[in-house]
């Protein structure tokens, strides 16, 4: 379940399912990371990308639209308007992560890629692998042409319950590509930026707008 809350003066959107990982998506009332606490504040440079990146010592990540951190003092924070945010947590393998998914980013299963890679590099197991899904265009407000929407449809396995003519439910298809890959507790967030457009920007609604808000976690 989500619900608003304060940080740092600041109102922010949080999940009950990572109430033992500091996280949030920021709002329009925006927000300053210096002042998280954070040993090391990472933003990777988002270009609509299949790619996702371990936090290493590097400080910058271009072409990249998912990141996972494992170092405690660790955060990371994408932006969106009108995307879907994903966020994950593995608590037995104490890493986190957040990915950016667009249409591009959901026809390419970058939720799917993300949790494969904390698989094959820290042993995860999707079961113990809790998801997020954050504020994003919903299927109200998303139309799209046909060749996205076949590209969307053919990632999924069941297409049941994801679409309203020519309207897509991004959000539900990241769901149910992590739930056909075994990830088994989602949260999915109600709000969709589009409608909600007095609390998230929207990249549709406000005109192709630079404004972003954000989805951060830290270890």
């Amino acid at each position: 379940m989500f619900y608003f809350d304060n940080v740092l003066g600041k109102q922010v959107l949080k999940s009950d399912y990572l109430k033992n990982v500091n996280h949030f998506f920021t709002t329009r009332d925006g927000f300053d990371f210096d002042k998280t606490g954070a040993v090391r504040v990472l933003s990777p440079g988002q270009t609509h990308s299949s790619n996702v990146e371990i936090a290493d010592e590097r400080a910058e990540y271009p072409d990249t639209d998912g990141i996972i951190i494992s170092k405690p003092g660790d955060a990371v924070y994408l932006r969106f308007a009108d995307c879907t945010p994903l966020m994950f947590y593995d608590k037995e393998n104490s890493i986190a992560a957040v990915s950016h998914a667009g249409w591009r980013g959901t026809a390419v299963k970058i939720g799917v890629l993300t949790v494969n890679k904390m698989i094959e590099n820290f042993d995860s197991k999707p079961k113990n692998i809790i998801a997020v899904i954050g504020p994003a265009i919903s299927v109200c407000c998303y139309e799209v042409g046909d060749e996205v929407k076949e590209k969307l449809l053919a990632t999924v396995s069941d297409k049941s319950g994801l679409f309203d003519g020519m309207k897509v439910d991004l959000k539900a298809i990241n769901a149910r590509q992590l739930t056909e890959s075994g990830v088994e507790k989602i949260d999915i967030c109600p709000y969709c930026t589009f409608c909600d457009n007095d609390k998230f920007f929207s990249y549709r609604k406000e005109n192709g707008t630079l404004s972003r808000h954000y989805a951060f976690m830290m270890l």
